[in-house]
């Protein structure tokens, strides 16, 4: 198990064991190019939702929650696909057109993980926050508590993590830690665009989108000095 939940389990976080459940279908009508999800996976071709907007189109539904696998879109499998690739498949569904999820609800080994009420989307579903540090599990080696991101890094990947929720409809915190990484090796955003192309290139970014992203890193790096 390389990474367990994108790699990056801060100590507040449940952590779900995901034996498989209860297989159920949502249609979702795309109102507004937001879903409101952050999807997650385990490395090994399962993807997560790893949480759910307050107020959002998919907070609106019931029926879906925090760790349900993402099985099928409108039919189509997407097991032994990465998060990214799920994430960009539901930014290019046409707004105003139903279209249908399949998941797989987790089975709950606690009461305390149970379904949400009414006036929560899920348990776990509270404001994320942050510790001291965050648990790493690794498939060749002990886990190990390393020192949570500088103060600068949290900051800028929350910007560039607002820009591709506005881009791709998705949140993708690991994406955007991945940009953040990225731009430290470069030194102009011409450069920075030529870094993602070589590691993110799946995405094709366009050019006024990077320019942004590399603008909101750098007021990043002034906020915090």
């Amino acid at each position: 198990m390389q990474r367990l939940l994108g790699g990056q389990i801060g100590l507040e976080d449940f952590i779900f064991a995901h034996v498989r459940g209860e297989t159920k279908e949502v249609e979702v009508t795309k109102t507004e190019d937001a879903l409101g999800l952050t999807i997650t996976d385990n490395g090994a071709g399962y993807a997560f939702i790893k949480r759910i907007k307050e107020g959002s189109i998919i907070n609106r539904i019931q029926a879906v929650c925090v760790g349900d696998s993402i099985e099928a879109i409108n039919d189509h499998s997407i097991v032994g696909c990465r998060h990214y690739e799920v994430a960009k498949m539901l930014r290019e569904l046409p707004k105003s057109q139903p279209f249908t999820l399949r998941l797989v609800q987790p089975k709950r080994a606690f009461d305390m993980i149970g379904q949400r009420s009414r006036s929560s989307k899920c348990p776990v579903d509270a404001k994320v926050t942050s510790g001291r540090e965050t648990l790493r599990l690794r498939s060749g080696g002990a886990a190990t508590v390393e020192e949570v991101p500088s103060e600068f890094e949290e900051e800028a990947s929350g910007r560039v993590d607002d820009l591709l929720e506005s881009y791709m409809g998705i949140r993708d915190p690991e994406l955007a830690s991945t940009m953040v990484e990225t731009s430290k090796k470069t030194a102009s955003a011409q450069e920075f665009a030529r870094h993602l192309d070589s590691v993110l290139g799946e995405f094709a970014f366009p050019d006024e989108f990077v320019v942004e992203v590399w603008a909101a890193i750098g007021e990043a790096r002034e906020a915090c000095g």
